[in-house]
């Protein structure tokens, strides 16, 4: 996030003259060969991804033919490149697939790992290379700091790379926090720094193509622009790197084409790498799922309205990735429109309504966005009034922007963004702090908070309504404004969008005493043996479904997957994590079973087969029969195996589990 606010920053004070219509003029200007050879690249990028996913299988131990690690590497890249960098190996997606083609949980995670390490190798080798040969293209730092200090860096950078390629020759395994790891043999750690460095420098040229001919740009000037942009898009953790990525690159470039140029050939990028394969890996994962889980999602599906047919058989983690994303982009759109879009003339629609939409200006559009990205940190975690506040603000927005004839793009956007996300309100579960229970005193105190700051700005908007862009982080940063009003505008905007957070935010999670009502609960909702100790019963949000749990060390540990109706089992899994995340625990599942675990997966846990004992497998006895087990450990392996499996015996010793038929 201050990635973020910075890059706004600059971009207000550097390219506050650019211009909706010089951007379409430079859209235009872009020859239709550039388009198709860029085009050409993209294909040819995300081809080659597809060899990472197939030799971190082969790494893995259990190599997946072409085709489908092909799929695997597309639908999770194309989401992993949208989603920022919490989600840039696309493990959920990949757990998905690979698990359903017989990969155990650890040659799955060692796959994931893998194709992370590939990509970090080749960003290093490109940026050693320019931090040698062109260190001053490096945006911000280039023409700052030392060019020993640069060199300093670009040696380190490749000694990393070097090191590694040794130790895989001599040595063929590390210790890592006390864990062996197996290291890949060193002509695939060969194979993987020219496979990586080739990927990045392909990706480059989809954009490098884009751009008209400028003197003193080479190819290798712009490769450090981007890889420096691309590494801080990476590290502001945003979807796609938005606002961050594209400043670096606006700001790298501008000495050499001018800003709607380069605003043109980020668009097209972003169209080309970002926008359509995310649509295509969206409908192909989709469409898998439906041949998945096979005639019964049909037979399900028709006894189902179609908006909501299609909220059920998409995705869930997908769909509240992709809604998450989307309506983040939505909100740096209205943040940014005072840039994108000038003020207008709304005298057409009425004298009066010209009179506020003109005070207006930027100022609400701008409130809209900064809401947006609150909503969305919101949907991020699954919350339903996040939802229902979103699609809100989008309508009204969206209403707003239609009044204006240069903004009917915009409102076009929040309209389809909002069609988008309505028919997946199953989504997002999780009651907000507001709705959790009865009102509480910090709560009233929120609402008092947001109401005022609403009021205030509505008063202190009438004193900035003559600036060419009265966005209220431009009234923030503009010097044309007193510091009082300045000062002003921005405690009421940090207070409102704290107290608005505050309301949105997850509650907090209740659970029930362990007792005789809380184990007549458990065989009411299906179970057949309820465990005859817990600490507690987490219910799901409708509260239909159940699940016990115990507090064992740093882990909270479900007994048994969540019992009660279907629709509402899902929930009560999330709402245990959320309850491991309040007690900062670990949360983990024993005798989990094999229909959940994708949910399992979602959640970043590991899932290992139990025997009948109800212990782990040894790894050795974990082949492609027992991967079909019964019953499984769903945890984080690496840091809470070690603590479970001396309180496990005790625990089977305390269940009867089921006879094998």
């Amino acid at each position: 996030m201050i990635l973020l606010v910075g890059a706004v920053y600059v971009v207000q004070r550097e390219f506050r003259h650019l211009k909706l219509h010089d951007i379409e003029a430079a859209l235009s200007d872009i020859p239709k060969s550039a388009l198709i050879f860029s085009f050409v690249w993209t294909f040819f990028s995300y081809f080659i991804l597809t060899f990472y996913d197939r030799l971190g299988t082969i790494y893995a131990g259990r190599a997946v033919s072409y085709g489908k690690v092909a799929f695997a590497s597309f639908c999770a890249y194309s989401l992993s490149h949208n989603l920022g960098f919490a989600a840039v190996s696309g493990a959920a997606v990949r757990y998905r697939l690979y698990a359903h083609w017989g990969l155990t949980p650890l040659q799955i995670a060692k796959t994931v790992a893998f194709c992370s390490l590939t990509f970090a190798l080749g960003g290093m080798v490109l940026g050693g290379a320019i931090l040698f040969v062109e260190p001053g293209s490096i945006p911000f730092f280039g023409q700052h700091l030392p060019h020993a200090a640069l060199y300093g860096v670009g040696a380190g950078l490749w000694l990393i790379v070097l090191g590694y390629v040794t130790l895989s020759r001599a040595v063929g395994r590390i210790s890592l926090f006390g864990h062996v790891v197996e290291l890949p043999g060193w002509r695939m750690a060969i194979v993987q720094v020219i496979l990586a460095t080739v990927d990045v420098a392909v990706t480059a040229t989809i954009f490098y193509a884009l751009l008209p001919p400028a003197e003193g740009l080479t190819w290798l000037i712009f490769l450090g622009v981007y890889v420096a942009s691309y590494t801080a898009g990476l590290a502001a953790n945003l979807p796609g790197g938005i606002g961050v990525f594209d400043t670096a690159m606006l700001f790298g470039l501008e000495p050499y084409i001018s800003a709607p140029r380069i605003v043109g050939a980020i668009l097209i990028f972003r169209l080309y790498y970002y926008v359509i394969p995310l649509f295509l890996a969206g409908f192909m994962f989709a469409g898998n799922e439906l041949i998945l889980r096979g005639g019964g999602v049909f037979r399900y599906m028709r006894r189902l309205p179609p908006v909501q047919a299609v909220a059920r058989w998409s995705e869930p983690d997908f769909a509240a990735t992709a809604a998450t994303g989307t309506v983040a982009l939505c909100g740096v759109l209205m943040l940014a429109l005072g840039i994108l879009a000038p003020q207008t003339d709304y005298r057409w629609l009425d004298s009066d309504y010209g009179d506020f939409a003109r005070q207006a200006g930027q100022f609400v559009p701008s409130l809209i966005g900064a809401g947006l990205v609150i909503m969305a940190i919101g949907l991020s975690h699954r919350v339903n009034l996040a939802w229902g506040l979103s699609i809100a603000l989008l309508i009204f927005g969206a209403a707003f922007a239609a009044t204006q004839a240069n903004r009917l793009w915009v409102s076009g956007t929040l309209v389809a963004t909002t069609l988008l996300l309505a028919p997946f309100r199953a989504c997002f579960y999780r009651h907000a702090s507001l709705l959790s229970g009865p009102l509480q005193g910090r709560n009233v105190l929120s609402l008092i908070v947001l109401g005022v700051c609403l009021v205030w700005l509505a008063l202190i908007r009438t004193q900035t309504q003559l600036l060419e862009n009265n966005a209220f982080w431009a009234i923030i940063l503009s010097p044309q404004v007193s510091n009082s009003v300045r000062l002003a505008v921005g405690i009421a905007v940090f207070l409102g969008l704290t107290a608005l957070w505050l309301l949105v935010r997850p509650g907090k999670v209740a659970i029930l005493p362990w007792d005789d009502n809380s184990r007549r609960l458990l065989q009411a909702f299906g179970s057949t043996c309820p465990p005859p100790a817990a600490d507690g019963v987490v219910m799901g949000e409708a509260g239909r479904s159940a699940i016990p749990f115990r507090r064992c060390e740093s882990v909270l540990l479900g007994i048994g997957d969540p019992v009660g109706e279907e629709s509402d089992r899902v929930s009560a899994i999330w709402r245990l994590r959320d309850l491991a995340s309040q007690e900062g625990l670990d949360a983990a599942i024993w005798r989990a079973g094999p229909d959940l675990l994708h949910i399992y997966g979602d959640l970043g846990l590991a899932a290992l087969p139990l025997g009948e004992d109800g212990l782990p497998m040894p790894a050795s006895d974990t082949n492609d029969e027992t991967m079909a087990a019964e019953h499984y450990l769903a945890c984080v392996a690496e840091r809470d195996l070690s603590k479970l499996l001396p309180v496990l015996p005790r625990l089977a010793q305390t269940m009867k589990p089921p006879v094998a038929a």
